[in-house]
Protein backbone atom coordinates (compact mmCIF):
# COMPACT_ATOMS: atom_id res chain seq x y z
CA UNK A 1 0.00 0.00 0.00
CA UNK A 2 2.85 2.37 0.81
CA UNK A 3 4.38 1.79 -2.64
CA UNK A 4 1.05 2.63 -4.28
CA UNK A 5 0.84 5.88 -2.31
CA UNK A 6 4.41 6.79 -3.28
CA UNK A 7 3.69 6.09 -6.96
CA UNK A 8 0.50 8.12 -6.82
CA UNK A 9 2.30 11.00 -5.09
CA UNK A 10 5.04 10.97 -7.76
CA UNK A 11 2.39 10.94 -10.49
CA UNK A 12 0.26 13.70 -8.95
CA UNK A 13 3.19 16.03 -8.41
CA UNK A 14 4.48 15.84 -11.97
CA UNK A 15 4.27 19.16 -13.78
CA UNK A 16 2.03 17.89 -16.58
CA UNK A 17 -0.64 16.64 -14.17
CA UNK A 18 -0.75 19.95 -12.36
CA UNK A 19 -0.93 21.84 -15.67
CA UNK A 20 -3.76 19.59 -16.79
CA UNK A 21 -5.66 20.17 -13.52
CA UNK A 22 -5.36 23.94 -13.94
CA UNK A 23 -6.54 23.58 -17.55
CA UNK A 24 -9.59 21.55 -16.50
CA UNK A 25 -10.55 24.11 -13.85
CA UNK A 26 -10.13 27.05 -16.23
CA UNK A 27 -11.94 25.12 -18.97
CA UNK A 28 -14.90 24.51 -16.65
CA UNK A 29 -15.11 28.19 -15.78
CA UNK A 30 -14.76 29.13 -19.47
CA UNK A 31 -17.58 26.70 -20.30
CA UNK A 32 -19.87 28.43 -17.80
CA UNK A 33 -19.02 31.82 -19.27
CA UNK A 34 -19.78 30.60 -22.79
CA UNK A 35 -23.03 28.97 -21.64
CA UNK A 36 -24.13 32.21 -20.02
CA UNK A 37 -23.10 34.20 -23.09
CA UNK A 38 -25.12 31.95 -25.38
CA UNK A 39 -28.21 31.67 -23.15
CA UNK A 40 -28.32 35.26 -21.87
CA UNK A 41 -26.71 37.39 -24.61
CA UNK A 42 -26.69 35.58 -27.95
CA UNK A 43 -29.92 33.56 -28.08
CA UNK A 44 -32.43 36.25 -26.92
CA UNK A 45 -31.73 38.55 -29.91
CA UNK A 46 -31.84 35.55 -32.24
CA UNK A 47 -35.17 34.58 -30.66
CA UNK A 48 -36.49 38.13 -31.21
CA UNK A 49 -35.40 37.98 -34.86
CA UNK A 50 -37.29 34.68 -35.21
CA UNK A 51 -40.53 36.25 -33.91
CA UNK A 52 -40.10 36.34 -30.13
CA UNK A 53 -39.08 32.71 -29.68
CA UNK A 54 -37.56 31.64 -26.35
CA UNK A 55 -35.24 28.73 -27.08
CA UNK A 56 -35.82 27.29 -23.60
CA UNK A 57 -39.51 26.91 -24.46
CA UNK A 58 -38.87 25.20 -27.80
CA UNK A 59 -39.95 21.59 -27.33
CA UNK A 60 -42.17 18.90 -28.68
CA UNK A 61 -44.53 17.20 -26.24
CA UNK A 62 -44.38 13.44 -26.70
CA UNK A 63 -46.81 12.65 -23.88
CA UNK A 64 -48.99 15.13 -22.01
CA UNK A 65 -48.84 15.50 -18.24
CA UNK A 66 -51.40 13.37 -16.44
CA UNK A 67 -52.63 12.55 -12.96
CA UNK A 68 -52.52 8.90 -11.95
CA UNK A 69 -55.15 7.03 -9.89
CA UNK A 70 -53.40 7.91 -6.64
CA UNK A 71 -53.69 11.63 -7.47
CA UNK A 72 -49.98 12.09 -8.17
CA UNK A 73 -49.00 14.31 -11.08
CA UNK A 74 -46.99 12.66 -13.82
CA UNK A 75 -44.88 15.15 -15.77
CA UNK A 76 -45.14 15.50 -19.50
CA UNK A 77 -42.54 13.82 -21.68
CA UNK A 78 -40.94 16.43 -23.93
CA UNK A 79 -38.23 16.63 -26.56
CA UNK A 80 -36.36 19.85 -25.67
CA UNK A 81 -34.75 20.75 -28.98
CA UNK A 82 -34.36 24.45 -28.05
CA UNK A 83 -31.99 23.54 -25.21
CA UNK A 84 -30.17 21.24 -27.61
CA UNK A 85 -29.72 24.11 -30.09
CA UNK A 86 -28.25 26.27 -27.28
CA UNK A 87 -25.85 23.48 -26.31
CA UNK A 88 -24.74 23.07 -29.94
CA UNK A 89 -24.01 26.82 -30.13
CA UNK A 90 -22.08 26.54 -26.82
CA UNK A 91 -20.02 23.69 -28.25
CA UNK A 92 -19.28 25.53 -31.50
CA UNK A 93 -18.08 28.63 -29.66
CA UNK A 94 -15.85 26.59 -27.34
CA UNK A 95 -14.52 24.52 -30.27
CA UNK A 96 -13.64 27.67 -32.23
CA UNK A 97 -11.89 29.17 -29.18
CA UNK A 98 -9.88 25.98 -28.58
CA UNK A 99 -8.97 25.83 -32.28
CA UNK A 100 -7.74 29.43 -32.24
CA UNK A 101 -5.81 28.84 -29.02
CA UNK A 102 -4.07 25.73 -30.38
CA UNK A 103 -3.35 27.50 -33.66
CA UNK A 104 -1.71 30.35 -31.72
CA UNK A 105 0.31 27.97 -29.55
CA UNK A 106 1.53 26.08 -32.62
CA UNK A 107 2.53 29.34 -34.26
CA UNK A 108 4.51 30.35 -31.17
CA UNK A 109 6.18 26.94 -30.89
CA UNK A 110 7.15 27.08 -34.58
CA UNK A 111 8.74 30.49 -33.98
CA UNK A 112 10.73 29.05 -31.07
CA UNK A 113 11.86 26.10 -33.19
CA UNK A 114 13.08 28.44 -35.91
CA UNK A 115 15.04 30.45 -33.33
CA UNK A 116 16.54 27.30 -31.82
CA UNK A 117 17.79 25.88 -35.11
CA UNK A 118 21.57 25.86 -34.75
CA UNK A 119 23.72 27.53 -37.34
CA UNK A 120 25.52 25.30 -39.82
CA UNK A 121 28.59 23.72 -38.25
CA UNK A 122 31.86 25.37 -39.01
CA UNK A 123 34.05 23.55 -41.53
CA UNK A 124 36.88 21.60 -40.01
CA UNK A 125 40.07 23.63 -39.85
CA UNK A 126 42.88 22.78 -42.22
CA UNK A 127 45.49 20.43 -40.74
CA UNK A 128 48.42 22.09 -39.03
CA UNK A 129 52.00 21.72 -40.24
CA UNK A 130 52.68 19.20 -37.49
CA UNK A 131 49.68 17.09 -38.55
CA UNK A 132 50.81 17.14 -42.17
CA UNK A 133 54.34 16.10 -41.16
CA UNK A 134 53.02 13.27 -38.97
CA UNK A 135 50.80 12.06 -41.81
CA UNK A 136 53.81 11.94 -44.17
CA UNK A 137 55.86 10.00 -41.60
CA UNK A 138 53.00 7.52 -41.13
CA UNK A 139 52.68 7.00 -44.89
CA UNK A 140 56.45 6.48 -45.26
CA UNK A 141 56.45 3.89 -42.48
CA UNK A 142 53.60 2.03 -44.16
CA UNK A 143 55.51 1.92 -47.44
CA UNK A 144 58.61 0.36 -45.76
CA UNK A 145 56.58 -2.51 -44.31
Amino acid sequence: MAKFIQEFKAFALKGNVMDMAVGVIIGGAFGKIVTSFVADVLMPPIGVLLGGVDFNDMKVTLKDATVNEAGEAIEAVTLNYGTFIQNVVDFLIIAICVFLMIKGINKLSNLKKKEEVPAEPEPEPAPTKEELLLTEIRDLLKEKK
